[in-house]
């Protein structure tokens, strides 16, 4: 036989010959028990009743037990295989020994044999994990801190234990509940809380800190980020549970990232209400290049519309948002139009074809200083453009219009709020006087789209600095893009006709917050962030709501509505500005007239 398969055959032997040993151990001494160790009493028939239980066992176990699967030693799976096996075998022989006479051995002596020989056995499986574990933590590889000894970190910590090739060796557990104090897992101890992080770090030698916390808040992460950075360990944190696939290790292990640290967490949706809205339906997205057109469009994907009409004005853009849903972007299907909406007669053309029964409309200008130097253009494309929009689909029978809004369009001081303000209005115009549902959904900043300050950060950081903030006291609500996405679709399959549909944000963070915390992730500290001043139209802090909105809560916990006066489109349609400084002048006189028109409704009430 070949040197290469004596190994392997001799380690699959080595458990059952074990075994073996033990049950001829056990069977000893159960005997000498029962005869006060009087060794007269080993008889033929003690060697008859342990040949069956030997053979009775090794034919299971190479069956159905432990030595026909791989499991690991110690495991519950090889306890219980090896339990059932003992447990058959024992009572096997002991039939077959009250049936011979004269008995072989007494009645008492299989039930002690079967409970010494399994105690035995498991004693010898642990001994040998124990070593294994105490082999790997001895190794010369990174020395991890595992924070939290919950379900996430005991399997963080036996996959580290047994994977040879992690290169990393977990050293110590620390867990803010008491009660842990004395836990042991696969070897390793829980040495104490956060507070003492600083002592065990140091004690330990550790080099890096796992949080092994799939649900940990974001105010739990910084504080233990700035832990590790005090005591100059890497921070690794494990992902979502939702999106970890089987069992944590070391691969899954990943840096914490700006997401984490503004804590913005899962959103539960009614999927059959979204369905409901969706499925088998016609859906048209406009702006369905840009970072939220482009993520509605994937997550309309997955909800089974009969049709699915991409819209937008950049070729380029267009082309991306076909590759992320399809992987392959040839642009000669139908899926894909490039109109622009400020084209009044292409915008009715695209609808009277496509017969749109849901149309998301995301297509807007949205630079803030942009649009505050060039208003005209906020115009064209927010009011009047959304106002072409909202005409197609009024005359084609749209069933459900959802119009993507700011949070700049609560109380606004920009042509950028002022101008979604309008779209607003003209939306809730629309929903009194046609068929359909018409809704708008406001929200604020979504971190990682294009032109985001997140993005820019990220570019001046890769330059080597300087990171520019308007204010230090600045701040603004985020959201993640498939979080806000996901929102805007709970919001069309719930949202009231006419209403302004308000993401719920969390808490705004400060700008200079989010600059420090993308130079810190980047490892570049002595990055200078310098201030420039706030811009014309900018607020030190956003809202998400008009000053006197009675707001409403919506079946969703996170979504809440208000309701915003209508505006007559032809009041839109018949202006004609000479200046852009007219327009912009127009646009932002609207928003107070509006206000004198409801405090006059509510005197009147």
């Amino acid at each position: 036989m070949p040197v290469g398969a004596v190994l392997p055959l001799a380690m699959r032997l080595r458990w059952p010959l074990i075994d073996v040993a033990l049950w001829c151990g056990a069977t000893l001494a159960a005997v000498l028990l029962r005869f006060d160790f009087e060794l007269g009493h080993l008889r033929m028939g003690v060697i008859n009743f342990l040949a069956v239980a030997i053979v009775c066992h090794l034919a299971l176990g190479f069956s159905v037990g432990p030595y026909a699967i791989g499991h690991a030693n110690g495991s519950i799976e090889e306890a219980v295989d090896l339990t059932r096996v003992v447990a058959i075998s024992c009572f096997s022989a002991f039939l077959i020994n009250l049936v011979t006479n004269p008995l072989w051995v007494p009645r008492s002596v299989p039930l002690i044999t079967g409970i010494s020989a399994l105690l035995a056995m498991f004693g010898a499986r642990f001994i040998v994990r124990l070593r294994s574990t105490q082999t790997a933590v001895a190794k010369d590889n990174r020395r991890v801190l595992i924070f939290g000894a919950g379900q996430g970190g005991r399997q963080l910590i036996r996959s580290l234990v047994r994977d040879p090739n992690s290169n990393l060796v977990p050293i110590g557990i620390l867990d803010d509940d008491s009660r842990k104090r004395r836990w042991k897992i696969d070897g390793v101890k829980v040495l104490g809380t956060r507070n003492d992080l600083s002592r065990v770090a140091h004690e330990t030698n550790a080099e890096i800190l796992a949080i092994a916390i799939p649900s940990a808040d974001s105010a739990l992460l910084r504080e233990l980020r700035d832990l590790a950075d005090d005591n100059r360990l890497d921070l690794r944190v494990l992902p979502r549970t939702r999106d970890l696939l089987g069992r944590p290790g070391a691969n899954d292990l990943r840096s914490l990232d700006l997401a984490d640290l503004l804590g913005r967490g899962e959103v539960e949706l009614d999927a059959t209400a979204i369905s409901g809205t969706i499925a088998g339906k016609t859906v048209l997205v406009t702006g369905a290049g840009g970072s939220i057109g482009s993520e509605l469009c994937r997550q309309i994907s997955r909800f089974g519309p009969k049709r699915l009409i991409m819209l937008d004005r950049d070729e380029s853009a267009l082309h991306a948002t076909q590759i992320s849903l399809t992987g392959r972007a040839l642009l000669d299907g139908e899926d894909t139009v490039l109109a622009d909406i400020r084209d009044l007669d292409r915008v009715q053309e695209v609808m009277n074809w496509v017969r749109p029964e849901v149309v998301f409309h995301a297509a807007a200008l949205k630079h803030l200083p942009l649009l505050e130097r060039h208003p005209e253009e906020a115009w064209k494309t927010n009011v009047l453009g959304s106002l072409n929009v909202l005409d197609a689909a009024r005359i084609t029978g749209v069933r459900h219009f959802v119009n993507i809004s700011t949070d700049k369009a609560a109380n606004p001081t920009s042509i950028l709020g002022h101008s979604k303000r309008l779209t607003e209005r003209l939306t809730a115009h629309m929903a009194a006087n046609s068929s359909g549902s018409y809704v708008s959904v406001r929200f604020g900043n979504v971190l990682g789209s294009r032109g985001s300050v997140v993005t820019a950060f990220t570019q001046q950081i890769q330059r080597g600095g300087p990171v520019t903030v308007t204010h230090p006291d600045v701040e603004r609500y985020f959201m993640l893009i498939p979080e806000a996405c996901q929102l805007v679709l709970e919001s069309a399959a719930i949202g009231t006709d006419g209403h302004v549909m308000v993401l719920n944000m969390g808490q705004p963070a400060k700008i200079v917050d989010v600059a420090r915390t993308l130079i810190e992730l980047s490892g570049h500290r002595d990055i200078d962030i310098v201030y420039t001043g706030l811009r014309p139209g900018e607020k030190l802090s956003e809202q998400l709501f008009q000053d006197g909105d009675d707001i409403k809560q919506s079946a969703h916990p996170l979504v809440t509505h208000v309701s915003v006066p209508p505006i007559e489109p032809e009041l839109i349609r018949s202006r004609q500005f000479d200046s852009p400084d007219q327009a912009a002048q127009w646009v932002r006189d609207q928003d107070e007239l509006s206000k004198r028109q409801s405090l006059r409704h509510d005197l009147g009430a």
